[in-house]
């Protein structure tokens, strides 16, 4: 029986959520893979709730970071719209 590596992949979450996206999307995908292979009986069930958390913090992570993306993305468009239309730029004919 394999053993478990619920350890690294909280570990993986925890620095998705602190550090960068590529450890939470990680965390994830080495997370479902284990928890499938706990439920096959082919690894250690003993780290399952550790897997569990760190396969959440992957999926927070991701969440957050696409909200992000979309709320600069808005703000950059809102800023250059309004910076057009206040005249703060000039428009090119």
């Amino acid at each position: 029986m394999e053993e478990h590596r619920g350890n690294l992949i909280l570990i993986f979450g925890i620095l998705g959520l602190v550090v960068c996206a590529p450890f939470g999307i990680a965390a994830w995908i080495m997370g479902n893979g284990d928890l499938k292979k706990m439920a096959a009986g082919q690894m250690d069930p003993e780290g399952e709730g550790l897997t569990k958390a760190g396969k959440i913090c992957g999926i927070i992570t991701l969440v957050l970071y696409i909200v992000l993306f979309i709320l600069v993305a808005l703000f950059l468009l809102l800023g250059f719209g309004a910076a057009i239309l206040g005249g703060g730029i000039q428009a090119t004919q």
